[in-house]
């Protein structure tokens, strides 16, 4: 770009330099429901003033919403309280989420309608003061649209505050909280900015993915505020509201993963659809096949920008430059400002030439700060400035980042992180478990998915009852797509449990 992306101190100067250039452009939009920016910020306004008044300055905000307007000013107004944000996955059961109240010690909740009675439960269990319910049962955060104009609480949260405390698994399941200063949040816009730069005050998003995750907030929240855009958020993902939308909202980038891509054109409406306007679609949150993205922009006409990150990186690394070369199945060159290395997988020290696999580094100022009380798990992966990523990849002759593998014991389920060992361990919770083994497998919708093998103990355990038992106590997407019984499980020389042998028995044999 002949620009430099601009940097703003915060999300929050971002939005009311919006909202002061734009303020008639439409800002959001989500079924019958439209807000220009001078609304949005409205809203926004009003909402941080009522955040202030009850003592969340910094202090933790928890947000258990699905994608809807009031979760898109939830945010705003939040930062804009210089509180810091706590997403939560509205997906989640009470047992995923108390570990999250627990560790995050929230001054308030803001919740949806249908996780009244879950929330309620964790709210006075953790002794959590304050609790905003949205929705026909509770209030609508857009009430204030039209009320009278109110300027954003003052002072404005600095730079160095925190923004988001972002949890994400580790190699057990168990989440970590991402600290993230408001300086990584912004910086990391504006380096995103300069690979896959947005159109100013003429994008229409389509966002599908959910805005509790990160990879929604940075590529489509954050996005169209900093572009001045038009987000179209949809709550509930069809195929068909999507086909719709793209015409009917006249959309010009379209925010997906490999599961939506492949969803979408299974369909038969796809060779109907109107791609027309679209001129560029995003891929994140799992890795996209190369087939997939070619038979994708031969269908629309539009280039898929595949790129790389995770919660501890603000989130993005790196991304196939929208004005220059795109490889496919490459997750493209890092973004301003960021050092990225390849080096050794047992040391993590020496530094690999290109073209060998090994363990991907990464250095900037979008870097998080630490996990939230978690010395150790902070020190194991932050090391003399560096984040260890966990990731395995190469780099090519070009620069060009590839991603090969993870260490970590972790799949990637319709973009979303799933972690075998929480799974055995809800598993071995039932009375009718003596042992369990749960790995991910490739699947062609799905990214991945997992499977389990169980040991019953006595005879009276079915596998419906175990595949019950799982939802009952995990998001749907965690929930094995398989539960086998056996008499026993493959083990080792040592008597370790041999996943390599099991994850090799599976790939070998279609899903059930």
């Amino acid at each position: 770009m002949n620009n430099k992306p601009i940097v703003y101190p915060t999300v929050v100067h971002m939005l009311a330099a919006a909202a002061e250039r734009s303020p008639d452009h439409e800002a959001l939009i989500c079924q019958d429901e439209r807000l220009s920016y001078a609304q949005y910020f409205r809203c926004i306004a009003w909402f941080s003033h009522e955040l202030v008044d009850l003592g969340a300055s910094g202090k933790r905000i928890g947000i258990v919403l699905g994608n809807s307007l009031d979760i898109c000013v939830a945010m705003f107004a939040a930062h804009a309280a210089s509180a810091q944000i706590v997403p939560c996955n509205p997906m989640y059961t009470e047992r995923e989420l108390r570990t999250i109240f627990e560790d995050a010690d929230l001054h308030a909740v803001i919740y949806a309608d249908e996780k009244h009675e879950v929330v309620s439960l964790l709210a006075d269990a953790f002794a959590v003061p304050n609790r905003i319910r949205i929705g026909p049962e509770g209030r609508r955060l857009t009430a204030w649209r039209d009320a009278a104009d109110r300027a954003l609480p003052q002072p404005m949260p600095a730079p160095t505050d925190w923004a988001t405390l972002q949890y994400t698994g580790g190699t057990t399941g168990c989440p970590k909280g991402v600290n993230l200063s408001h300086y990584s949040v912004a910086t990391n816009i504006s380096q995103r900015e300069a690979l896959v730069p947005a159109r100013p005050g003429c994008e229409r998003l389509l966002c599908v993915m959910p805005l509790f995750h990160v990879y929604a907030t940075a590529m489509c929240l954050h996005n169209m505020v900093y572009a001045r855009g038009t987000m179209i958020v949809m709550p509930r993902y069809t195929p068909q509201t999507v086909f719709e939308l793209l015409s009917s909202e006249r959309i010009t980038i379209f925010a997906g993963s490999p599961t939506l891509f492949v969803g979408l054109m299974s369909q038969a409406q796809f060779a109907q659809a109107d791609f027309s306007r679209i001129h560029l679609s995003y891929s994140g949150s799992a890795a996209l096949p190369e087939e997939l993205l070619r038979r994708w922009e031969q269908a629309t006409g539009a280039p898929v920008i595949e790129g790389y990150g995770q919660s501890e990186a603000g989130p993005v690394i790196s991304f196939n430059p929208q004005d220059g070369i795109r490889k496919p199945g490459s997750v493209g060159i890092p973004v301003p400002d960021t050092l990225v290395e390849i080096v050794d997988t047992e040391e993590g020290k020496r530094v690999l030439p290109t073209g060998e696999k090994g363990e991907i580094r990464v250095r900037g100022p979008q870097v998080m700060a630490g996990y939230r009380k978690l010395p150790d798990e902070t020190a194991a992966t932050l090391r003399e400035g560096w984040l260890y990523t966990g990731d395995i990849g190469e780099f090519d002759s070009d620069g060009y980042l590839y991603i090969r593998d993870r260490k970590k014991e972790m799949a990637k389920v319709s973009g979303f992180n799933v972690f075998p060992r929480e799974i055995e361990e809800v598993l071995y919770l039932h009375p009718g478990v003596q042992e369990a083994a749960v790995v991910a497998v490739p699947d062609s919708y799905r990214g991945e998915v997992v499977r389990a093998l169980v040991v019953p103990r006595g005879q009276d355990v079915t596998i419906a009852q175990l595949i019950e038992h799982c939802k009952a106590n995990l998001a749907k997407y965690k929930v094995p797509t398989t539960v086998d019984l056996v008499s026993e499980l493959p083990k080792t020389g040592v008597g370790k449990i041999d996943k390599i042998r099991i994850r090799a028995e599976f790939a070998s044999r279609p899903a059930a």
